[in-house]
């Protein structure tokens, strides 16, 4: 066995590491580990949101609709994705927070991967500086986005 391959399932293994397939949280020998870019699978039920905004943003992101209904709100703007496939990007100081619509299951790459961006409770280790501020919680269905 190549120990530089890894062959998994995106849904079994996001579900042993909260949601998390590839990134920097990875061990140092494991293919998946990576400080150059991670990649997170998020499954999230019907009114699923992130409470505290992600402040200081050091990271681009790309977030990817794969199934359901979830709302990205950004200061002063709020993107609904809805179909199979759509997308937003996101650079270093965009300001950010969710909501899930509807149950939904998002793809989420990041880089460069770097800790520090977990919530209480968010599963990034307890060791690991909280950057996010309380902001308010993203738009819900039919909210404008607005800056907190």
């Amino acid at each position: 066995m190549d120990d530089r391959v890894y062959v998994g399932n995106a849904g079994k293994d996001a579900a042993l590491d909260r949601g998390r397939l590839l990134g920097h949280f990875k061990d140092a020998g494991d293919p998946r580990h990576s400080e150059a870019v991670e990649i997170k699978r998020g499954v999230h039920p019907r009114g699923d949101e992130r409470v505290q905004w992600v402040n200081d943003e050091e990271r681009t992101a790309l977030l990817v609709l794969i199934s359901g209904r979830f709302r990205v709100g950004l200061l002063g703007r709020s993107v609904l994705l809805e179909e199979q496939g759509d997308y937003v990007v996101w650079g270093p100081g965009a300001d950010h927070s969710w909501f899930a619509e509807e149950e939904s299951v998002v793809l989420t790459v990041r880089w460069p991967s770097v800790p520090g961006y977990a919530t209480t409770g968010d599963g990034e280790g307890p060791d690991e500086p909280v950057r996010q501020l309380g902001r308010g919680r993203a738009p819900g269905p039919g909210e404008p986005a607005r800056d907190v």
